[in-house]
């Protein structure tokens, strides 16, 4: 199908000049409104302003202009219809071939922060994807083009076509178009939707980012959907898994809540050890010396650039992933040497709201993330005795690590380090058996430490358990109906003791 006649309205302005200056080039005529009539103008591309391609003005602030017959009638009569073509040429419509729109910055404004709700609503587009409609369900005809990135591809489609696209190129367009137009009504019916604070109709549009080589088995076939990769840069190693995806989320997630030089190591998901310290080396140890053992095959992050001394200690293990806003040339050469280990350079640290989505029968649990911030401890003291500053500071430390650690979860942290960690037990006291086996495993005393659990304790015999390991201050949620029971067994201990009024489950 030939061009001869273009409609280019964009927001998103990059590449059009030089777009519409090819086309023009071409011999098409390139019909335009608004500030994009006015940049191809300003450029020398000739242009016929809508306005007067339809002779009817622009009304209601230009919340009207494209929306009229000859523009829709342009799109949508079907060529070689003997009926169609005397409508057409009845009522003065002339054909359009090509267009080229995409859609006013909805989602960025929404993203702004104190955006009202009358600034999100004038960034609803209506004559754009009306227009992108119309075309995508003409592609017999019709070539519509809703991201810069497929300019060169309808140019090639000239240059080899003799001004012409080919139906291939204009079907898959316009399965572009239509998952535009239905991602950006899903934006506006989501803001709407927390606007409103309800909810009746969830949904999720995606872009396909990779083909996975298998999901968590072999067996099971996976693949990646949307921005994972602005968040990442792979520096090294082989392609992602499944698993490797998981962790990663997993860890980012774990780091983003110390701003101190921190390190951690995670294996399946799970905390194997956290430690901070101005010398990331030492970081390192703190968190190795937690578990030796697990962190083999594990993955590894960082919140400050890897230096050439903490590569050389990590190179002692095997480890799967490294992820690290930067990494000095030099420890990046040495790690390079390690043909399967995967360098991931953090690009962005994740949002701290958002939503948590899981697959269950039949459909799908949505939730807030879980960004809750550690209240004023010292508020929330529960014991006769408060806790001392370096009891606090353990806490704080370990109420940090065990909120990314599946429940049941235990954590023996001191102020700059854990110390044992036990994960999802059905039982808290087995969780608190299990950190306290790791400690003596790794030949770490508990004697001092605070012990963290991310929910209640249900019964005195967890705490007074952690008590008898050496604890000496415990951090929980509190909200048991034997509360007072505890409280009594960890005055009976010494124990100082806090109350968050905040559980962590994580399943």
């Amino acid at each position: 199908m030939k061009i001869e006649r273009a409609l280019v309205s964009v927001s998103d302005k990059s590449g059009i000049v030089e777009f519409a200056k090819a086309l023009a080039d071409r011999g098409v005529e390139i019909l335009s409104t608004g500030g994009t009539a006015k940049a191809l103008k300003d450029a020398g591309v000739k242009t016929v302003e809508v306005s007067q391609f339809t002779a009817s003005p622009e009304i209601l602030e230009g919340r009207v202009k494209t929306l009229h017959p000859k523009i829709h009638g342009g799109l949508l009569f079907l060529r070689g219809n003997a009926e169609h073509e005397e409508q057409a040429k009845a009522h003065g419509i002339r054909p359009i071939d090509l267009v080229v729109v995409n859609l006013y910055p909805f989602e960025a404004t929404i993203a702004r922060e104190g955006t009202t709700l009358a600034e999100a609503i004038e960034q609803i587009d209506i004559g754009g994807p009306s227009m992108i409609r119309s075309a995508a369900k003409n592609y017999q005809s019709v070539c519509v083009v809703t991201d810069p990135a497929d300019y060169p591809a309808v140019l090639e489609d000239l240059k080899e076509e003799n001004g012409g696209t080919t139906r291939a190129l204009r079907e898959r367009l316009a399965i572009k178009a239509f998952a535009a137009t239905s991602a950006y009504d899903a934006a506006i019916s989501g803001y709407l939707n927390r606007e409103q604070e309800t909810c009746s109709r969830f949904r999720l549009e995606l872009p396909l980012e990779m083909r996975l080589r298998y999901g968590e088995n072999p067996h099971q076939h996976a693949e990646l959907y949307g921005d994972f990769g602005s968040h990442f840069e792979k520096l090294h190693g082989k392609e992602l898994s499944y698993n490797n995806i998981l962790d990663i989320t997993a860890a980012t997630n774990l780091i983003a809540e110390f701003s101190k030089p921190t390190v951690a190591i995670l294996k399946h998901t799970n905390p194997c050890g956290v430690g901070t310290d101005p010398d990331l080396r030492e970081a390192w140890e703190k968190a190795f010396a937690t578990d030796k053992q697990a962190p083999f095959g594990g993955i590894i992050i960082c919140n400050q650039p890897v230096t050439l001394s903490l590569a050389k200690a990590i190179c002692e293990i095997f480890s799967e992933v490294i992820i690290a806003p930067e990494f000095e040339s030099e420890a990046r050469s040495l790690l390079q040497k390690k043909k399967n280990l995967r360098l991931m350079r953090l690009l962005k640290a994740p949002a701290q709201t958002g939503r948590d989505m899981r697959s269950v029968v039949g459909g799908l649990l949505v939730q807030d993330s879980d960004t809750a911030d550690l209240p004023e401890l010292e508020h929330k003291v529960v014991t006769a005795r408060p806790p001392t500053k370096a009891e606090i500071e353990a806490m704080e430390f370990g109420w940090k690590v065990v909120k990314h650690v599946k429940s049941n979860a235990i954590v023996y942290a001191a102020k700059d380090r854990t110390l044992g960690i036990g994960a999802g037990q059905m039982s808290r006291v087995d969780a608190s058996r299990i950190a306290v086996w790791k400690a003596q495993e790794a030949g770490l005393s508990l004697k001092g430490s605070a012990v963290c659990s991310d929910a209640f304790f249900p019964f005195p015999d967890g705490l007074v358990a952690a008590a008898e390991a050496g604890a000496t201050a415990a951090i929980q949620p509190g909200g048991s109906v034997r509360d007072a029971e505890v409280i009594e067994a960890a005055n009976a201990k010494d124990v100082a003791m806090v109350f968050t009024g905040t559980r962590h489950f994580r399943h």
